[in-house]
Order: structure tokens, then sequence, then C-alpha cells
């Protein structure tokens, strides 16, 4: 062990240890060799201590474009929707990849950067579930890095997540719908059997793009979606209607919804699908609002809830558990159920 002072007045150590002569390293804060020798017995102690096992080993810097290269990697390999997260990926990196640890950033970082996501939307304020899907997307990076060895802990664990509004249910009137496909028929006629195939089956628009020829049977009066969000298969029954829909579609491609404009399946219909329901004079309604009309009218019409989990593809039946807050009366009209039975009690 020695201490020694250098030409500019401050004071370095170095010691043998298990693993050989450390290189000179700078004793913080001695002016003198006592002071120096102090700070080199402390940090000798320290380095058996880590060698035992009784307290972690100093953490190497890790920086953000490492957790974005380890959840790359990760993401296209376990999700099928990668490339709907690259919008995340670019906000995160924007506001973190600033030269700065990762490894140092604390919980009052992340209620920071909840506080800067809240008034950083395009359309101004940005939704809670939006935010929400930010933090999910940087825990998982903390956590892949936590899982490759690099880093010791998730800052995001402290923080807890966003309440989410998910009870606020859109869904088409029947005369919405009337005045949609009216609107549909004079602006865009094309999207009359997309809107219909959501109407009648409940499906994703990601889904009904992609739906093959291959994976109908009409004969058995099947839709089987092969490429959903959970990652599992289900079948959905096809209607009269959807049915009568289906035949007269002309079989040109191996998708059964092409873009005219391309021969390739639609990738996006926001535009045209805006222009009709402002024709329609519908507010506050997107397309994946046409899943929340079937789902309603399912529960409206008497369907059990497992049934409609099933034919929605949700991996459990609380998500599909929100529908059956829409319909006024249910739970009364349930109880007075009761009525029918054993009458002479009354």
């Amino acid at each position: 062990m020695t201490v020694e002072r250098h030409e500019n007045g401050k004071w370095y150590c170095r010691f043998q240890s298990g693993v050989g002569i450390r290189p000179h390293r700078l004793c913080r804060g001695a002016t003198t060799r006592k002071e120096a020798e102090a700070f080199e017995n402390a940090l000798k102690y320290k380095i058996e201590q880590q060698k035992n096992g009784v307290i972690p080993k100093d953490q190497k810097n890790v920086y953000f474009n490492r957790l974005i290269e380890l959840y790359k990697k990760h993401a296209k390999t376990n999700h099928k929707k990668y490339k709907n997260q690259i919008y995340y990926l670019h906000g995160l990196e924007k506001y973190f990849n600033n030269g700065k640890p990762v490894n140092t950033i604390k919980p009052e970082d992340i209620l920071k950067y909840i506080e800067y996501l809240k008034n950083s939307g395009k359309r101004g304020k940005r939704k809670n579930s939006s935010i929400n899907r930010f933090l999910e997307i940087l825990s998982k990076m903390f956590n892949l890095a936590i899982d490759n060895g690099e880093l010791t802990d998730n800052p995001l664990r402290k923080v807890p997540k966003l309440k989410e509004d998910n009870h606020k249910i859109r869904f088409l009137t029947d005369e919405e719908e009337n005045r949609l496909y009216a609107s549909i028929d004079l602006k865009a006629p094309y999207l009359r059997p997309i809107v219909t195939t959501a109407l009648q089956t409940g499906m994703r628009r990601g889904e009904i793009f992609g739906m093959k020829w291959d994976n109908i049977d009409l004969n058995n009066r099947n839709i089987y979606v092969l490429d959903t969000k959970s990652g599992k298969s289900r079948e959905i029954p096809i209607s009269d209607k959807l049915y009568k829909i289906l035949q007269s579609i002309p079989r040109i491609s191996e998708y059964v919804f092409i873009n005219p404009k391309t021969n390739q399946p639609y990738v996006d219909i926001k535009k045209s699908f805006n222009l009709v329901r402002e024709y329609a004079e519908i507010k506050n309604f997107c397309f994946h609002d046409l899943r929340h009309t079937f789902a309603t009218r399912m529960v409206m019409a008497g369907v059990d809830l497992f049934t409609l989990m099933e034919i929605l593809g949700h991996t459990n039946v609380t998500t599909t558990m929100r529908y059956a807050h829409v319909i006024p009366g249910r739970k009364m009209e349930a109880i007075n159920k009761l009525g029918n039975y054993n009458k002479y009690s009354n």
C-alpha cells in the first residue's frame, strides 16, 4: 500500500489486490498524507467487501443508446407489432439520450418525464394511456439491462402508472350508423365492406387489413384470425350479412381487401374514414370504435361476457367487462328476475 502526492498537489493511492496492482486512484478530498491513507484504507475495505459479495460491485455507466439496442433486439423477436413501437422509441430517445448515464436516473427523474409528456402532445395534453405506453417500454428497457447484468435497479418500479379512463366507450347509435353508411356510399364506397366487417366481427383494423381468403371458411361460416395482438389465434363466426358481403368481393389477391391504387393490402384508411365521418356529422369517433360498437351490441343482445371475450380475443375477462357498464338498468333487470322464483313467498 502506498500513497503519494503528485505535482498537481493532489494525493493518489494504489495497492496490491487479488486482481493485481491497481492504477493510481485519486484520494478525493485528501489534503494530508493521513487523510490520503484513510481514503486508501476505506477503498481497500470496500473492494474486499465487494469481492466477498457483502456489497454490490460498482456499476459501470450505461447510456441510453445501449438500452435502445437491447430493446430493439428483444422487440424484433418478441413483438409482432414492433413497427408500432418506433414512435415511442423515438420519443424516449429524444428525451433520455442526452449523455447522462441511465444508472443515475432516479424515480424523481421519471416523474419529471411524466410532466414533460403531459404537455408535449401534438394536439395539446397527452392522454394518460399514451403516457403509460412510454413508461411501459422504458421500464422494459431497464429490465432487459438488469437481466443482462448491466444495471441493478429499475427506477420505474417506484413510479405508479397513471390512472386510465377505460370506461368511456364510444359506440355508434342506429341513427349514426345510417348516416355513416350514407356518407360512405357518397364519398368512399370502397369503405362499406371494410366497415361492415368491423361491425359484424369486432376485428381490429390490422386484423381486417391482414385478412386472407385462406383464413375464411365460407362453408362452415368461420373467420380464422391468426395474426393477433395477443399472439393467440381465434375463430369468429360469419353472420348472414357478412356472408353476403364476402361472397360479393372478387378474389383478385390472397388478401380480402385490396387498395385499388396500389394493388396491395390497405395500410391506413384514416384520411378517408375521417372524411366520411365528418360528412356524416359524427363526432368523437374513430375506426377502433367500430369494435366497441360490435362489443356493446353483443352485450345488449344478451351475449355472455366469456363468449364475447373469445370473439374479441381478450386475454382476460376484465377487459371485456367494461362493455357491461354501458348498459343502464342491467343490474336492476337482473335483480328483478328474482321475482320469478318462489312466487308463494309473496
